[in-house]
């Protein structure tokens, strides 16, 4: 019996101490936990620690105000962030404002206006920095650095944020597991934002920055402080009709027209002036004004279109200088204002592809100015694939991203250059272009606005040589004899005519109410923003009901 007793005695007493040293390990760790990540500055941004991630540490200077690179700003905040050289300055864009930080010098200026600040944009090693805690208006942050923790807690205000009270004592888990490390000690009564939370555990961030998690049945008293901010999503369909008059006609009067279904116009009111440095044309005037009204009084939106006239050089020019763009969108922004605009349409066509990248800039910087006074950016781009100079120009998948919405012109498949005769928007070339905008360029199908033809072509084949002119679909069945035979052609979902007159041979693909109500059923399938028809005064009198049925 005594035997059994000593050999037992050990196991008990072997027990005693796990237990013992279980016990120690939960109450004193946090007394003996430090953790050298925090001998660095720690960056938090949106309950995301960011700090093992960032290119390059943070840093604080003599005014205590801390520094991020260029490089983990774009990464985490604006990825169109732009070093322009030629003024040896920073260029950031967000939501409502363009700032401008010239390296320094302790100013910043916001969407025109100048502004001075504590600290300066500098170049370090090679390596561009700027202020992020002078930058809370600029990326709509709220901006917390906790000296006794070494963390710096960057807070969108957009996001929704709940905080929630402790009723015991805790240690702050590094993992939702009861044996994981502790990262924080909290006091009850003491308030912590809440993450997220389950059954058991919540994930949860202490007064001091840090991040872990606590037992759920351990937080009481959720209270939201601030609810996300979302974007009003417009759940009617854009029904636009450009409005396009030369710059040596005045503007169309269209007092007593009713246009069924439409909701957008845009008029052709301005283009760039040639040679202009970012001077703007104003075709619009007093009837331009009247034009206006005859829209507001109809309830249509006015999106008036900037044209850059094909001035290839000219749209260069200001393209690349940085000063000449800033000049281009201060005289767009007067010209919404002065008008009483509701938003601008956008229409550079015949532009080098060089120029892709900064033509991408213009539009980066365009878009926060109009938003700020709450107009809608629209901008035309061609299909994907293309010449140079027609299509591939155009950063679709920036463009799409930046403006409210993006208008691919679905015609002139074959256009006025082309040596072969073919139609002007065939229903499968339309179709492919579109998956390409979606699924290539990666462009929300919900921004892309779809372009149809309100005219064609009719081609002549004669000796070998092809050439072609413009017919409006009004005059369509007055310019192809009546005896001749229309021929469906189902992939082009389009009406095809060929005769022979005087020796030569003409062919004609007929856009009509069946080739635009194909064309309008993609919007549906696809779930784009809507349609814009080129141009008015084409049509046929049912094709506004035709669209408007359409986009239903």
């Amino acid at each position: 019996m005594k035997k059994n007793i000593s050999s037992i005695v050990p196991k008990v007493v072997a027990v005693l101490l796990i237990l013992v040293v279980i016990i120690i390990i939960f109450k004193f760790a946090p007394n003996f936990i430090k953790n050298k990540d925090y001998e660095k500055i720690n960056i938090t941004i949106n309950n995301n620690n960011v700090t093992k991630k960032l290119k390059y540490d943070a840093f604080k200077n003599e005014k205590n105000d801390i520094y991020l690179s260029f490089d983990d700003l774009k990464n985490y905040f604006d990825k169109y962030i732009y070093f322009d050289e030629e003024n040896n300055q920073i260029i950031t864009t967000y939501d409502k404002k363009i700032e401008v930080f010239p390296i320094g010098k302790k100013e910043v200026l916001i969407n025109g206006v100048n502004k001075e600040i504590n600290s300066e944009a500098i170049k370090k090693d090679g390596k561009i920095f700027l202020p992020i805690t002078q930058m809370s208006n600029v990326y709509n942050l709220d901006i917390k650095y906790i000296e006794n923790s070494n963390i710096l807690l960057l807070d969108s205000l957009d996001r929704k944020l709940i905080k929630a009270d402790v009723n015991k004592n805790l240690n702050v888990k590094s993992k939702d597991k009861l044996f994981s490390g502790t990262v924080a000690k909290i006091k009850k009564g003491e308030k912590v934002v809440l993450i997220k939370k389950d059954k058991k555990w919540s994930k949860i961030r202490t007064q001091n920055g840090y991040i872990g998690y606590v037992k759920t049945s351990k937080i009481e008293n959720e209270t939201t402080i601030r609810n996300s901010v979302t974007e009003k999503q417009n759940n009617d369909k854009i029904n636009l009709v450009w409005d396009y008059y030369s710059e040596y006609a005045k503007a169309p009067k269209r007092d007593g027209t009713k246009i069924e279904g439409v909701n957008v116009v845009s008029p052709s009111f301005f283009s760039l002036v040639k040679e202009g440095n970012g001077k703007i044309f104003d075709n619009a005037g007093t009837n331009g004004k009247a034009y206006v009204n005859w829209a507001k009084s109809n309830n249509y939106k006015v999106w008036a279109m900037v044209s850059n006239n094909s001035y290839k050089e000219t749209t260069s020019k200001i393209l690349n200088s940085y000063k000449l763009r800033t000049e281009l969108i201060n005289n767009i922004v007067n010209i919404a204002t002065t008008y009483e605009l509701d938003g601008i349409n956008i229409d550079f066509e015949n532009m080098y592809e060089k120029d892709k990248d900064v033509y991408s800039r213009f539009i980066i910087e365009l878009a926060p100015r109009l938003k700020e006074n709450g107009r809608v950016l629209s901008v035309d781009v061609t299909a994907p694939d293309g010449g140079e100079t027609w299509s591939m120009c155009f950063n679709r998948n920036v463009i799409g991203n930046v403006a409210d919405y993006i208008i691919f012109m679905a015609y002139d498949q074959y256009g006025t250059g082309s040596t072969k005769s073919g139609t002007t928007a065939g229903f499968n070339w339309v179709e492919t272009n579109l998956k390409k905008f979606i699924d290539r360029e990666e462009v929300k199908a919900e921004k892309i606005i779809l372009g149809v033809p309100l005219y064609t072509r009719l081609w002549k084949e004669e000796n070998d040589k092809v050439t072609s002119k413009v017919v409006n679909m009004n005059n369509i069945n007055k310019t192809i004899p009546q005896e001749a035979s229309r021929i469906w052609n189902d992939d082009l979902k389009q009406y095809y005519v060929e005769y022979i007159k005087d020796n030569a041979t003409y062919k004609m693909w007929i856009e009509d109410e069946t080739s635009i109500k194909n064309k309008i059923s993609l919007i549906k399938t696809y779930n784009l923003a809507g349609c814009a028809a080129w141009e008015k005064d084409r049509e046929t009198e049912n094709i506004w009901q035709i669209i408007a049925e359409g986009l239903k």
